[in-house]
């Protein structure tokens, strides 16, 4: 028998070909910081937040530039003053092809307000907002708020949904305190970090977890979304100093890093590999424990906390140059911090400035809080969490201590470090925070705010700052539909917490990307490393 071929059929099949080698390789990627769990309800943390986003989704997306995209919800709309209707896109589905329906969004709240082992408020916030949901049908939510609350769509972007077939129960019912109907036991930190209860809608799956070693994800050819990751395996493996993370990639052990040196971009180019920059909505900041008459880390003269004195806070701003910081220490790849969001998002302050350089006048400050001589504090930092986080906090406490603030610096890793702020265990901590929300609303919510966990604010909240007629403002503007007047209230709020100064703005980091000449790759502002990111090249 003779076959016949005809030249269309021939690169029909070579592009097939070429199409499943593209689609069969595996992506490298060498991480910063290690993510701390799989558990997406755990801690929000970018790290953990972008693996989660390769499994888990949320009813809301947003773009690398922060835009909000449908996900899980294919539309969304408030149909009334105290209602948002989500309509669940039909071809949603999970990695073990059950469909998503109502029912599990009912459940991934249940379970945030029923999460004994996370760390932090963040989404327990989120869901303590949520006064009532209600499913008419599979494909239909109602979530209801006590008052107005024009952001909750922005802020379902951070808020994965889980599959209630992990959960026994009979009738499924949101309760805000109760167990919703649940008759089983609420998993833990471990139970996801163990893999079996990793099901998620995204389009990759876990295969391999554990901490201290490579994650391996596979692709989900079965994703229900338009488009499949040209990755059919990811391996994430964390190398925390810079150095050993350009080397591994320049070698051919990572394809992909996170986070290279600025000053190593010359050696970047010079190897013919690619890089990206993308400016990012992260803010850097100490946070100052202004809540308590005694704190841990604060030696006084007088025995008590200078953090308490809004002139030693400003005496503490006004000593750190932060374009000396932006220029030496972070090597020109970052923003010097105006305020807590950068400039043109929604309820920024257009016309801020960098805070005031003047050592002089900040020794002034001192002594006119009846601290002429000074006193002793310790800066608390993460040493392989942010862009050169112990760097930074060494650059900080020479500062204060040139102002007679005799500075110590205590650094150590994330997996202790984030723990312990939780405990409020700091007097001076090392923050840093995107407000991927797109608005000023979103860090003021969690760490500016009085602590509420009924009203769902102040979830970060460490350094138990409390302002009355802040708070009064700032509630003003999560009620207000009227987006003008929302943003004059937000910028008065910002105003207010950069007077009183309970933080320290630094600056706004800016995401950098390596990677291998034949990979494209998109950088995010939320700074997440996204493996469906990458693409490889086709010519």
């Amino acid at each position: 028998m003779r076959h016949h071929f005809s030249f269309t059929a021939l690169a029909f099949g070579l592009a097939c070909a070429f199409s499943s080698a593209s689609l069969a390789e595996t992506l490298k990627i060498g991480l910063a910081s290690e993510p701390t769990a799989v558990d997406p309800h755990y801690h929000q943390t970018t790290p953990n937040e972008a693996l989660i986003s390769h499994i888990f989704e949320g009813l809301v997306k947003m773009s690398p530039d922060m835009e909000m995209q449908p996900a899980l919800a294919s539309k969304w709309e408030a149909t009334d003053d105290t209602t948002w209707t989500f309509y669940l896109d039909d071809q949603a589905k999970f990695s073990n092809g059950e469909p998503f329906t109502a029912q599990d969004v009912i459940y991934s709240f249940c379970r945030i307000l029923n999460n004994e082992t996370a760390i932090g408020t963040g989404l327990t916030n989120v869901a303590r907002r949520i006064k009532a949901i209600e499913a008419p049908d599979e494909k239909t939510v109602h979530l209801k708020t006590a008052s107005p609350y024009p952001v909750l769509p922005n802020e379902l972007a951070r808020v994965p949904m889980i599959w209630s077939g992990i959960a026994e129960f009979d009738t499924l019912e949101y309760e805000q305190d109760g167990d919703c109907g649940v008759t089983s036991s609420w998993p833990t930190v471990n139970d996801f970090n163990q893999g079996d209860l990793v099901i998620g809608t995204g389009p990759y799956t876990l295969k391999q977890y554990e901490k201290g070693g490579t994650i391996i994800l596979e692709r989900n050819d079965d994703y229900w979304g338009e488009e499949l990751p040209d990755w059919s395996e990811v391996r994430m493996t964390a190398a925390p100093s810079a150095g050993p993370r350009l080397t591994g990639l320049l070698a051919g052990d990572f394809d992909l890093i996170e986070n290279p040196a600025a000053r190593d971009i010359k050696r970047i180019e010079e190897g013919d590999f690619s890089y990206e920059i993308k400016p990012s909505v992260r803010i850097m900041f100490f946070q100052l424990d202004v809540g308590r008459d005694e704190s841990p880390f604060v030696k006084s003269p007088k025995g008590d906390n200078p953090l308490q004195n809004p002139k030693v806070r400003q005496a503490i701003s006004m000593a750190i140059d932060r374009e000396a910081i932006v220029n030496r220490i972070m090597d020109e790849v970052a923003e010097p911090a105006t305020q807590y969001l950068p400039k043109g998002m929604f309820g920024t302050i257009e016309d801020a400035t960098i805070p005031e350089y003047d050592p002089e006048k900040a020794k002034k400050l001192l002594a006119e809080a009846g601290y002429p001589d000074g006193f002793e504090l310790t800066l608390s930092a993460t040493n392989d969490r942010y862009i050169n986080d112990a760097q930074l906090t060494q650059a900080v406490a020479q500062y204060l201590s040139r102002i007679g603030i005799k500075t110590n610096v205590d650094t150590m890793t994330s997996s202790v470090y984030f723990p312990k702020r939780a405990k409020r265990e700091f007097s001076a901590s090392l923050g840093g925070w995107g407000s991927e929300t797109g608005e000023a609303s979103n860090y003021l919510q969690y760490w500016v705010t009085t602590t509420n966990a009924d009203l769902g604010v102040g979830g970060s909240n460490y350094g138990g700052y409390s302002n009355p007629e802040l708070d009064e403002i700032f509630l003003e503007a999560t009620r207000t539909l009227d987006d003008e007047q929302r943003s004059q209230l937000l910028q008065q709020a910002v105003q207010m917490a950069l007077d009183d100064m309970a933080h320290i703005p630094l600056h706004f980091e800016s995401g950098i990307w390596a990677f291998r000449p034949d990979i494209s790759y998109e950088g995010r502002a939320d700074q997440r490393t996204m493996a469906t990111h990458a693409k490889l090249n086709k010519d």
